[in-house]
């Protein structure tokens, strides 16, 4: 850190203390000592000065205080949570919109199936626009419009307005999963990120597990229209919260529109590192890059493709139980439609379990990486919770199809579904984090093509879920998705002995290699100009920008330190 950097910093702690909700309300926080600093440049039109956090700059999302990064968290977590709950507490309303518009079962599903159809498509574009427009911004149109809805489905008064109503309420709400999510990689570094993006990663498990119960209780009482306004006004909390209490925390954004007014305020020109850098992002190349590399990435490569498909089974396994429990617990034990909702209690338990073993086997994680010469584990060694995911879940799944006997008491048959929920989180968790370090700066697109396929299968298996339990019967019915999952057990063990060799021939992971290297060159070249670009350890100072995988755009590249740990 050089001298002026020094002074910058101990101006910066002694004279600016701004309130959370300052920060909130102002994204920029230009300061005189943040006007005053010597930046690389000349502030013309052709040398414009290069913007970057100073050290203590109290808006950098990094620098905020522990109570506001924690609040965010929360905050982000239960708008998530409470999406993913409208995603199913919507079955608890079968019965009362089969009787209110005269449709068959598998009509009033579509409420289900386009709801998480909508996941597919929505991410796809807010990503992108989040790069554009800031994560907050973003979230609080995408999320509000999921607000109104939310309004016209409980208003509906015809299946087919329900069934568009709940498409595009989907579609909106999938905004929590890219930009909260992204939110939490902006505030805490690699090394503090573990617990918060372990609590927020559990909301889109748990909320569709509480879903059916809630949903079975109310449904009882008020029906569809009293399931539809408990969605209606948590999900008006969730946003006025948001509102008020979550600032702008994506630095490429906040930079962007710091350097903007300091243009205007000054009438000297500046733009963030950053942008300088990788060059100015449009609208037309982002959005088109955001949709169509997905795709390529999807079909292109083996690693992508093939777990892909196995998330997007054990994810459709899910969502087709909201249509198997009724059928099993239900018709075959007689319960009603609350009770019959309460077996899903064995799936929450089982990623509870899941999220304490993936604690520990972090720490083990860890030590991987500090015993490697280069202080980082090789991508394989995320797949370590994913062989014993793949191995946990057709079990459960076995043992759910085969203890499902009227005649046994159903807490046999719930038990099964304990391993199921505790596969499922490993196995979903352990590909996301093994696609993003393998595909880095295109993590964005992977995980955008991932999540597609796998609502695309969510979206699908409830759809055909009664017939076919009705003519195959409980017991093989229940055996297909156990049949599935275990015909892809060998795949993590297949990519942790191969997948270095694998990775080699990718056409993609060879571009990003490239990549890396020739931003890391750009990255130290522009710190060595600065003349005062050295950390405490005596390397490069390289500003974090909190790169998250569900949240960053493709274009970006994390360079930080920070990252090594991650």
């Amino acid at each position: 850190m050089g001298r002026q950097d020094e002074q910058d910093e101990k101006k910066l702690q002694e004279t600016t203390k701004f309130s959370h909700w300052r920060i909130v309300r102002d994204a920029t926080l230009i300061t005189p000592q943040i006007l005053e600093h010597n930046y690389v440049g000349h502030g013309t039109a052709t040398n414009m000065y290069q913007i970057d956090w100073l050290p203590s700059d109290p808006r950098n999302p990094l620098n905020f205080p522990l109570t506001t990064k924690w609040l965010v968290t929360a905050i982000s977590a239960f708008s998530t949570l409470t999406m993913a709950f409208s995603s199913s507490a919507y079955t608890g309303g079968l019965t009362s919109i089969e009787a209110q518009f005269s449709v068959p079962a598998p009509v009033a599903l579509l409420g289900v199936s386009l709801f998480v159809f909508g996941f597919a498509v929505g991410p796809l574009l807010w990503a992108p626009l989040s790069e554009l427009y800031g994560r907050r911004n973003v979230f609080v149109l995408a999320y509000g419009l999921f607000v109104i809805f939310n309004v016209g489905a409980v208003l509906s008064t015809s299946i087919s307005q329900l069934i568009i109503f709940r498409f595009f309420a989907g579609a909106f709400g999938s905004a929590t999963l890219t930009n909260t999510g992204g939110m939490i990689a902006d505030m805490f570094s690699a090394a503090e990120r573990g617990l918060p993006s372990s609590i927020f990663s559990s909301a889109p498990f748990l909320g569709p597990v509480i879903g059916p119960i809630a949903g079975g209780f109310l449904g009882q009482s008020a029906g569809w229209s009293g399931i539809g306004t408990l969605i209606t006004g948590l999900s008006a909390l969730m946003w006025t919260l948001f509102y008020i209490c979550v600032p702008e925390t994506y630095a490429p954004y906040l930079l962007r529109y710091r350097a903007a007014k300091m243009s205007v305020k000054t009438g000297r020109q500046y733009i963030s590192k950053m942008d300088h850098l990788r060059g100015k992002q449009t609208f037309k190349k982002t959005i088109s890059t955001a949709l169509l590399r997905p795709w390529k990435l999807l079909f292109a490569e083996p690693i992508v493709s093939l777990l892909s498909v196995y998330m997007a089974i054990v994810f459709g396994t899910m969502y087709m139980m909201f249509a198997a429990y009724p059928i099993v617990f239900g018709e075959g034990y007689g319960l009603g439609p609350g009770v019959a909702g309460l077996p899903f209690l064995g799936l929450a338990v089982g990623m509870l379990l899941a999220l304490v073993f993936l604690f520990f086997q972090g720490r083990q994680y860890a030590r991987t990486a500090a015993a490697s010469p280069n202080g980082k584990a090789p991508p394989e060694a995320r797949l370590v919770p994913c062989m014993i995911g793949g191995v946990a879940t057709p079990i459960g799944l076995f043992w759910f199809a085969w203890t499902n006997f009227p005649s046994l008491n159903p807490l046999i048959c719930i038990a099964g579904t304990v391993p199921f929920g505790f596969g499922m989180v490993l196995i979903f968790l352990s590909i996301i984090n093994y696609l993003v370090d393998t595909y880095l700066i295109y993590a964005a697109s992977v995980l955008a093509a991932n999540a597609a396929l796998r609502s695309i299968f969510a979206a699908s298996f409830p759809l055909f879920t009664k017939a076919m339990y009705a003519k195959l019967g409980i017991h093989w019915a229940s055996s297909v998705p156990a049949v599935l999952a275990l015909v892809c057990v060998p795949l993590p063990f297949l990519f942790y002995r191969y997948g270095e060799r694998i990775r080699k021939k990718g056409v993609y992971v060879q571009e990003v290699k490239q990549i890396l290297a020739q931003m890391k060159i750009s990255s130290e070249r522009s710190n060595s100009m600065e003349g005062s670009g050295l950390d405490e350890k005596g390397g490069a100072y390289r500003p974090c920008y909190g790169m998250f995988c569900l949240g960053c755009s493709d274009e970006y590249l994390n360079v930080c330190r920070n990252r090594t740990s991650d």
